[in-house]
């Protein structure tokens, strides 16, 4: 994949995570193990935003959420909501097709413990904010979690304290776009029923209506 300004498959302005995914191709030298591309609709008006790369997830397929737990439970819901044209990411190459919107995530490369610093989600803002600016008016932002809920905040300058995270929170945002609010979809959260099925597929069908608005 060639450089752009919303995305660098040779990126490694992050030390430690550059230093990090060295040592994961050493020991799963059949995984990715490289800042993972955004996918879906280039012409999107909802833009998913996830945490980063899980380490047998993301990572190891090269697409956002293929492979891990949280994937169940967004590909399968995307799917019935008609965003998906498959229930179930099985692989960077299979067939499957995003229907007006995108996935990203707030860092592109794989973190140790799966948990980025605040200096790797700022030098990875960059990216994230090229790939706002691709949005349409009054398209709609969907952040997974505080940490993605902060980072689409960071892209516009704005004062994190002013936008308080919250499940199923819709913020304005400027150029008419929105954000909504969901925890994330983790194994975490679902296991200890933070985030049920049904919840998330509500917030993510109230972020669906906005983009359709």
């Amino acid at each position: 994949m060639k450089t752009n300004p919303s995305f660098d498959l040779n990126c490694t302005e992050c030390p430690r995570l550059a230093s990090y995914l060295e040592v994961q191709r050493f020991k799963f030298p059949e995984y990715f193990n490289l800042p993972v591309p955004p996918f879906g609709d280039p012409n999107a008006t909802m833009l998913i935003v996830g945490l980063a790369p899980g380490h047998h997830g993301a990572n190891a397929s090269g697409r956002p959420f293929t492979g891990d737990h949280a994937g169940i439970i967004l590909y399968q819901t995307l799917f019935e909501l008609g965003l998906c044209t498959k229930a179930d990411s099985q692989s960077a190459n299979d067939d499957l097709k995003l229907v007006g919107c995108r996935i990203t995530n707030a860092v592109k490369c794989l973190p140790p413990q799966n948990k980025p610093t605040t200096q790797e989600v700022r030098t990875c803002n960059k990216y994230l904010r090229s790939e706002i600016l691709l949005l349409p008016e009054r398209a709609v932002v969907f952040a997974l979690g505080g940490i993605a809920h902060g980072a689409v905040l960071r892209a516009y300058d704005l004062t994190l304290s002013r936008y308080s995270f919250a499940h199923g929170q819709v913020h304005d945002l400027p150029g008419s776009i929105k954000m909504v609010d969901s925890y994330h979809c983790s194994r975490y959260n679902t296991n200890t029923g933070r985030l049920t099925p049904d919840m998330f597929k509500e917030v993510l069908t109230l972020a669906r209506d906005l983009s359709l608005n």
